[in-house]
């Protein structure tokens, strides 16, 4: 092996095929780190933890969740942000269980018939750049300070907010300049705990300049800006 990747170290990198992953794995390689694939796939988290802890010369382990881990609840106070130390209602997750099963069976096989189901959910979401999801996770593996949980994301917005923002940014497609306003919670993200690190968080323009430019390079948008 190449002595410069030998200064890096090793990192593991699962489901590596998969959208978040797969752009962790382009930034640990313009790192410096180099790249060996293993086909055995690992039976799950917890195999993968419990292997670790087998392992005394391991340096980290860095496990990707999502803010659905600290959002879904129904007590908001909108005077607090959210951030590490929330958590979400196990209580409402039972029984939003049921629902999401059956939305994810209907987008799948929507997807199978050709069949298209609209954007519904109006109500407010955390956005943040793919680039800075994978340089995060390169991040708080490589600081030796860092420990615990961290929330990544730029922004909060709700969808009739961004449609506006959208729909002006880009007049020449086809997006809706607003969506039907919803009682949804109201909710910000405190991303301090990240930010001290010095991490600074790409722009919520800059995330769908980037997105749109690249479904145009791909071939699924055709029209100019």
């Amino acid at each position: 092996m190449d002595r410069k990747f030998e200064s890096k170290g090793k990192v593991c990198v699962t489901g590596a095929s998969g959208f978040l992953a797969s752009w962790l794995v382009k930034r640990l390689l313009l790192s410096g780190y180099h790249s060996e694939i293993l086909k055995p796939a690992i039976d799950g988290t917890l195999n993968v933890l419990r292997s670790c802890r087998k392992n005394p010369f391991l340096r980290r382990v860095v496990l990707t969740s999502s803010s659905s881990t600290m959002r879904a609840r129904d007590d908001f106070d909108p005077k607090i942000p959210l951030d590490e130390s929330s958590w979400s209602s196990v209580e409402l997750c039972e029984r939003l269980q049921h629902k999401t099963v059956k939305w994810s069976l209907n987008a799948y096989l929507s997807n199978k018939t050709g069949e298209t189901e609209k954007f519904q959910w109006h109500g407010r979401m955390g956005y943040v750049h793919i680039d800075d999801v994978a340089a995060c996770h390169i991040l708080v593996y490589e600081e030796k300070n860092a420990h615990g949980r961290y929330l990544c994301s730029s922004t909060v917005v709700d969808n009739d907010e961004l449609a506006s923002l959208l729909s002006a940014r880009y007049p020449s497609l086809p997006i809706p300049k607003r969506f039907e306003q919803q009682n949804r919670p109201y909710y910000e993200f405190n991303t301090s705990k990240l930010r001290s690190l010095g991490f600074k968080f790409k722009t919520i323009n800059e995330m769908f300049d980037d997105c749109i430019a690249s479904l145009m390079e791909q071939g699924h948008l055709s029209t100019r800006l």
